[in-house]
């Protein structure tokens, strides 16, 4: 995975999330997540997709969201493919610089990258604990959008699972893990 300096934390956030799926095992699809409504499977094809659909909304295409099964196939490989679209489009020129009109607001395409790496940072994270695997993922990046979310995620962005984009707070515990804490502030239970 190429890394360049303006698309370092995504880039660092999909390896991250990467590492994880890369341990997922077919008998793992029907485990559940701390999403609620999602097992290992519906997680797997919502970052699959949401990496898709970051790089058309950077490009200006249309990603229209379909109800295909990414876990049903070689899930890894079309990882892959999303990965390498989102960071060749955040990678193009003038992309981080202009605005981007998505239906709930405008962003730039620096703010939309970063969502993108935080969404596909936590859910790398949800899936290391529907899977057991070790939620100590990145430190220094959990960190660093641990700092971004505290700015970003507003009260108005909170609410119950299915009505709200993130759940409510939750404490952490005083010795969590970076990814831990990003987790618990973006409504997750540890």
């Amino acid at each position: 995975m190429q890394e360049s300096a303006p698309t370092r934390r995504l880039s660092r956030a999909l390896a991250s999330t990467r590492a994880v799926l890369a341990k997922v095992g077919r008998d793992q699809l029907d485990a559940a997540t701390p999403c609620a409504s999602w097992d290992v499977r519906a997680l797997i094809n919502h970052f699959v997709g949401s990496a898709r659909w970051g790089a058309s909304a950077a490009m200006g295409t249309g990603y229209e969201i379909t109800d295909e099964d990414h876990g049903a196939g070689d899930f890894l490989a079309g990882y892959d493919d999303s990965i390498e679209a989102a960071l060749a489009a955040f990678g193009s020129a003038g992309v981080l610089e202009k605005t981007i009109e998505l239906p709930f607001g405008e962003f730039s395409g620096a703010d939309l990258m970063g969502m993108v790496a935080r969404d596909q940072f936590v859910h790398g994270w949800d899936l290391a604990r529907a899977i057991g695997h070790h939620t100590d993922l990145d430190p220094e990046l959990a960190g660093e959008l641990l700092v971004r979310a505290r700015v970003e995620i507003l009260d108005a962005y909170r609410g119950p699972e299915g009505e709200a984009i993130f759940g409510s707070i939750v404490e952490a515990p005083a010795d969590a893990c970076p990814a831990d804490r990003l987790a618990a502030f973006l409504g997750r239970s540890l």
